[in-house]
């Protein structure tokens, strides 16, 4: 007869590394408070805002969602593969979600290039100062889990698998957050 081990409970049924989780943690909060300070500043001068808010591409922006939404699906089936010890296939589905993450930095990029052939920077209104700001520092984390998710595709372990797919996740998450609300919120 076999007996099953007790599920873990609290901080141990966190998938992965516990300081990622704190790292995770206190990126929402600062990627949170400066979504709460837009949402302020916006109100504050609404017209303004929505006008700047019409020089965003939301479509670009829609499709990076998916290009995103669809790497975070990659990650999560390789931890799945990471468990069933499939070398081989959790290393392609990780480089597979890290292409995805240079495809959406090469949309954010012609974005960019796009405000700034138009002559829009971070002085042009305060809704560019925070658009740049925050998607510009999602997009450092975007390069960050690039390099994150080929570090744990080359140790392909599982736990460290899980531990970059949670950091990725993180990302995802962030965008999902930004997106509705820089690009479609009025």
């Amino acid at each position: 007869m076999t007996t099953l081990a007790p599920r873990p409970r609290g901080i141990e049924a966190l998938p992965g590394d516990l300081m990622m989780w704190v790292l995770i943690v206190s990126e929402l909060a600062v990627f949170g408070a400066g979504l709460i300070a837009f949402l302020a500043v916006r109100l504050t001068d609404p017209l303004g805002f929505a006008q700047a808010q019409a020089h965003l591409d939301a479509a670009a922006a829609g499709i990076n969602t998916m290009v995103l939404v669809t790497s975070g699906w990659l990650a999560a089936l390789a931890v799945r593969a990471a468990e069933a010890r499939r070398v081989a296939r959790l290393r392609g589905l990780l480089a597979g979600a890290a292409l995805l993450g240079v495809v959406f930095l090469w949309i954010k990029w012609q974005e960019y290039a796009g405000k700034a052939a138009a002559g829009i920077d971070f002085e042009t209104h305060a809704f560019f100062t925070f658009y740049y700001l925050l998607t510009g520092f999602h997009a450092v984390h975007v390069v960050a889990g690039i390099v994150i998710l080929a570090l744990v595709g080359w140790n392909a372990a599982p736990r460290t698998v899980e531990t970059g797919a949670a950091f990725w996740h993180m990302v995802d998450l962030v965008w999902v957050l930004l997106f509705p609300i820089l690009y479609l919120l009025r």
